[in-house]
């Protein structure tokens, strides 16, 4: 774990200092769990008594069509632990018809905040409404229960519309972030051989045009199993439809037959909800498969307790939908929870780096929930933007996607929080569906840096590589040694679980293993230290490095290529790329914006090269295997090779200084 604990000194820091931060006691008064006895309590009874804990909640947190019969069964061991296994139910129903018979009928589920200022508010009747039309539309095109339907959106009402309406008929959706490029979509369709495709013309943020369309119908040229593309028009309309596959949103909600209420698809509550691709260290996306009532249940409870909602709140959280953190915490948390939701088209310096502040006080945001990355980017802008503005209406701020360094955390809490608001730095992943470790705002005292709690039913396990329980304070591997209710059910086309096995069970047999390093200190509180696998976390977003580097080698120019993540003020990390390239290729300035294009244009902006490094070779074993913790100690800016660790297993020791001198010309 040497080269994996980046945070170790800054955690040290902190334990000598003894800094916390203990809830303000209104907070505390009112709040869900208001002090740490009580989540002690029902932490313990979650673990000790897990049927009964999990049965309550399901009962209490979900309407149900037919009532469970088993709360869990299986294991880690054969990878096939169930929930609720005999109770059926519908995600839709839960997240909105269930709220039309109380007061909430009227209230606002989801307030849109457009790019340019416009605003667009839905009560839980009129998404209700808009729900059930487009569940007809697409069961007039022949969407059937199971079926994929591949969502290619802006954040654009559209788009919560159609995973609702999807879950309303049972069909199966895939959300494709919408920053992704046509061969990242087509890549997406092609594995889970979405039935439907829904797009828009084009996608509009901060002030720029998305041709979303346009990257649509490239990646349909090589995706059979698309019957019918669907296409919002969120700009001019001006776009090329193909015939017999292509019609518009607005035109198919208009038609007399559609606006008749669909009926609800009971659901098993191990029946598939949604699919969601995360990058991983092999490169090829893998297909996450979430599933019906465990899912639910976790991001709704988790979503009440740890954002402690109250029915008077207006509650915003950042990101996009395209990620886990737009599912669960925009979308089904919040609604099957009746919340207003916020959802926000922009980006955080659009107009100018007072629009997140604007929109807090535009409409008097109480929780508000979003990554370091956009923390650290409005920071650089100083605190005189925030101040511009009435954030008196936050009682509760969050942070998800990325370890924030405590400076970080501070600038937001005293900045952003007036010095007294809670801050929930919560810690999960798209496999785990909802938070594994979080403070509790009402009753964690808080430590600047620290993900704090593990959330009920979740057992946590920092080890050593031998698979030993590391000591307190020592840095280790985060696994967790039980299933909950809300965790992935596999990967998508992989029935058997093979390459889930390989993925999160093989290190660790009979746990699983987040890719995470963490460490625990004296008072049971966790840390975490980033990814110890190849895998970059990019403002909040996970990028497989392979994925990258299959990218820049499909280039003419390039031989090889290694990637590999270094620290980044803004991003957290960013990506820096080693190549070497092919006989007759020369480096230069020139070429490495184009191989930077390159990948953009393959993957998409989020995965281009921050620095592109070129080589004449890569440090590689005497069998052939890079050392990568090498490439990163090198593109963090080390210069010491005292600092690399053995190196008597290099083929060429001599690469090291010349990566290093290559580096110091960057």
């Amino acid at each position: 774990m040497a080269d994996e604990t980046r945070s170790d000194a800054t955690i040290e820091h902190l334990a000598a200092e003894g800094r916390t931060i203990e809830p303000p006691e209104e907070f505390a008064r009112r709040a869900t769990i208001g002090t740490e006895d009580t989540y002690r309590v029902m932490y313990r009874r979650s673990l000790e008594e897990p049927e009964r804990f999990w049965r309550e909640a399901a009962e209490q947190e979900l309407d149900w069509i037919e009532p469970f019969d088993t709360v869990m069964s299986g294991g880690f061991e054969d990878l096939d632990y169930r929930w609720f296994d005999g109770g059926v139910l519908n995600v839709a129903a839960n997240c909105l018809d269930r709220h039309l018979g109380t007061w909430r009928r009227n209230k606002a589920a989801l307030i849109w905040e457009s790019d340019d200022g416009h605003t667009k508010t839905y009560t839980y009747q009129q998404l209700h409404y808009e729900v059930s039309r487009f569940a007809n539309v697409l069961k007039k095109k022949g969407v059937e229960k199971g079926d994929r339907v591949a969502i290619y959106l802006p954040m654009i009402p559209e788009l919560p519309i159609a995973m609702l309406a999807c879950a309303r008929i049972g069909a199966i959706h895939s959300v494709v972030f919408g920053g992704f490029s046509s061969s990242a979509l087509r890549e997406r369709i092609q594995d889970c051989s979405a039935k439907m495709l829904i797009t828009a013309d084009e996608g509009i943020r901060g002030g720029r045009k998305v041709a979303l369309k346009v990257a649509a119908d490239e990646a349909l040229f090589e995706c059979p199993s698309v019957e019918s593309c669907v296409v919002v028009q969120r700009g001019a309309g001006d776009v090329d439809m193909e015939p017999g596959r292509d019609t518009w949103w607005h035109q198919e909600i208009s038609a007399p037959e559609v606006r008749k209420p669909c009926a609800l698809e009971p659901m098993a509550a191990e029946d598939p909800l949604f699919i969601l691709y995360t990058s991983g260290s092999t490169g090829k996306p893998k297909g996450v498969l979430h599933t019906t009532a465990g899912y639910l249940l976790y991001s709704a409870l988790t979503f009440k307790t740890v954002m402690d909602y109250r029915d008077e709140d207006v509650y915003w959280c950042t990101a996009d939908i395209g990620w886990v953190t737009g599912h669960s915490y925009i979308v089904y948390g919040p609604l099957a929870a009746g919340a207003t939701s916020l959802m926000f088209e922009g980006v955080p310096t659009y107009p100018d780096p007072g629009r997140f502040w604007a929109v807090v006080e535009k409409y008097r945001v109480n929780i508000f929930y979003t990554a370091p990355t956009a923390i650290r980017a409005l920071m650089r802008h100083g605190s005189g933007w925030p101040q511009r503005y009435d954030l008196s209406s936050i009682r509760l701020l969050g942070t998800v996607g990325e370890p924030i360094n405590p400076e970080v955390w501070t600038w937001y809490h005293e900045t952003i929080g007036r010095g007294e608001v809670p801050i929930v730095d919560t810690y999960w992943q798209t496999e785990t569906g909802g938070f594994l470790i979080t403070p509790f705002p009402g009753a964690t005292p808080l430590k600047p840096g620290s993900a704090s709690w593990p959330f009920f039913g979740v057992e946590p396990e920092v080890v050593r590589e031998d698979g030993s329980r590391a000591d307190p304070g020592e840095g280790g591997y985060l696994t967790v040694r039980r299933p909950w209710p809300g965790m992935l059910r596999g990967t998508w086309g992989d029935p058997h679980h093979k390459r889930m096995h390989e993925v999160y069970f093989e290190r660790f047999p009979g746990r699983y293993f987040t890719g995470d390093g963490a460490r625990v200190d004296a008072d049971g509180d966790y840390w975490l230290l980033g990814r110890v696998d190849d895998v970059i976390n990019v403002s909040g977003h996970r990028l497989g490095t392979a994925e990258i580097e299959s990218a820049l080698v499909s280039h003419e120019a390039v031989s090889e290529a290694a990637v590999v993540g270094f620290p980044h003020e803004v991003k957290g990390e960013g990506i820096h790329a080693y190549v070497i390239l092919r006989d007759g290729y020369h480096a230069s300035e020139d070429l490495a914006s184009i191989l930077s294009g390159h990948v953009r244009k393959v993957i998409g902006p989020i995965a281009k090269p921050d620095r592109i490094q070129f080589a004449q070779d890569l440090p590689k074993t005497r069998s052939g295997k890079i050392m990568r913790r090498i490439l990163r100690k090198i593109a963090a800016g080390e210069t010491e090779t005292d600092a690399f660790g053995d190196l008597s297993t290099l083929a060429e020791p001599k690469v090291v200084k010349d990566l290093i001198a290559g580096r110091a010309a960057l």
